[in-house]
């Protein structure tokens, strides 16, 4: 058990869950509040990625329950919804869609209009990879392509699953100084990554140790 802080907005609390055989963690407790980030690491296979998906509401676990706002993130429906902005491992951009295509199809299921994707994709250096097909589309200018989809919402929670993986210096340092703008602005993030961030107030980590 952590101690919770009363200014936490995302509140897991003695989080348990199992994969077949092996334990990825039980009795697992984590808080965050504005203004702050944390960093979740471990070996593979520790269980970043299920806990990420857990503390999303995707998956659930065996005991334990996650909170935003007070209330479950099972029940709480759109509010929780609104406030997260999800980034996983895999980029879940569709191979046969340009990368325009993809980026208004997420934009009308977030209900935005316009195209609130232009901006960032120029500034990663997309603008010019618009209309090509995505699977026409490098490593790194896909892993952009699905940041561009998941900062263009609005949202007060960052949940990130490796975001710099085929990521340049460049796209790096973007990432980096995004990050520190939204904390600025009393955003969270909670990211899984084997890349080390920069230090930062409010940055905590969490190490995950191999599941057994």
């Amino acid at each position: 058990m952590i101690n919770l802080s009363n200014d936490a907005m995302l509140v897991a609390d003695e989080l348990t869950l199992w994969r077949g055989e092996l334990c990825l963690f039980d009795g697992l407790s984590v808080a965050v509040e504005p203004g702050q980030a944390l960093m979740v690491r471990g070996p593979n296979g520790a269980g970043k990625t299920t806990l990420l998906r857990v503390l999303c509401g995707l998956t659930r676990p065996e005991a334990g329950q996650v909170h935003w706002c007070g209330e479950p993130v099972e029940t709480s429906g759109e509010q929780f919804g609104r406030a997260l902005a999800y980034c996983g491992h895999q980029t879940g951009l569709k191979a046969d869609l340009s990368l325009a295509g993809n980026l208004a199809f997420a934009a009308r299921l977030a209900g935005l209009h316009g195209e609130p994707w232009r901006d960032i994709m120029a500034q990663l250096g997309l603008a010019s990879r618009a209309d090509l097909l995505v699977r026409h589309l490098s490593a790194g200018q896909q892993r952009r392509g699905a940041l561009v989809r998941a900062l263009m919402v609005p949202a007060q929670l960052w949940v990130f699953d490796e975001p710099f993986t085929n990521l340049d210096a460049a796209g790096r340092d973007w990432l980096e100084a995004r990050l520190d703008a939204h904390l600025d602005r009393g955003g969270m993030a909670i990211i899984a990554a084997h890349h080390e961030l920069r230090p930062r107030p409010g940055l905590r980590t969490l190490e995950l140790a191999e599941a057994r």
